[in-house]
């Protein structure tokens, strides 16, 4: 192999390795202004999307040992590949998707096992981790709320029987 491919399957290598996600994608129709402006919203959210050959792709897999990635290979390819939340970056696809028409996921891989582009449009209908933690600390919270509640009730009746307690001696004063 020559030594510029072999620098183009590093690149492609190190954009992808040791990151959570690696979606493809067929960017066939796009502009390059579109393009460009998808980058900077996904390096926001840090990602990056990275046009790649087929054949580059399916070597690197190949070295990661992710398994049979053919059925991803139809058509131009770009990969989007990070760190980040792996819904905010479904939901910025979809969102993508639905103002140009053209984009078009096609599978990819999401920490160790390959995923079709139907879960990655599952993983988009994923509310946000913010919200995910809110709900979980609510569910964790209500049941404590719940026994404050019931404590205070009690100790508030107990309260009561006290002051009439001492209301009905002071009357018999």
């Amino acid at each position: 192999m020559r030594l510029e491919k072999k620098a183009i399957v590093k690149e492609i290598r190190d954009t992808i390795e040791g990151k959570n996600y690696a979606f493809l994608m067929n960017f066939k129709g796009l502009k390059v202004e579109q393009i460009n402006s998808l980058r900077v919203q996904l390096a926001q959210i840090k990602a990056r999307l990275l046009v790649v050959k087929n054949t580059f792709f399916k070597r690197v897999a190949e070295e990661l040992g992710w398994g049979d990635v053919s059925k991803f290979m139809d058509g131009p390819s770009a990969v989007v590949a990070g760190t980040g939340d792996v819904s905010k970056i479904a939901k910025l696809l979809k969102s993508f998707k639905k103002e140009n028409g053209l984009l078009v996921v096609k599978g990819g891989r999401f920490g160790d096992r390959l995923i079709s582009a139907s879960d990655i449009e599952a993983i988009a209908n994923i509310p946000p981790i913010e919200i995910m933690r809110a709900k979980l600390v609510g569910t964790i919270a209500a049941p404590m709320t719940q026994l404050v509640g019931v404590m205070q009730q009690k100790v508030c009746s107990l309260l009561y029987v006290l002051k009439a307690v001492e209301e009905k001696k002071a009357k018999g004063q």
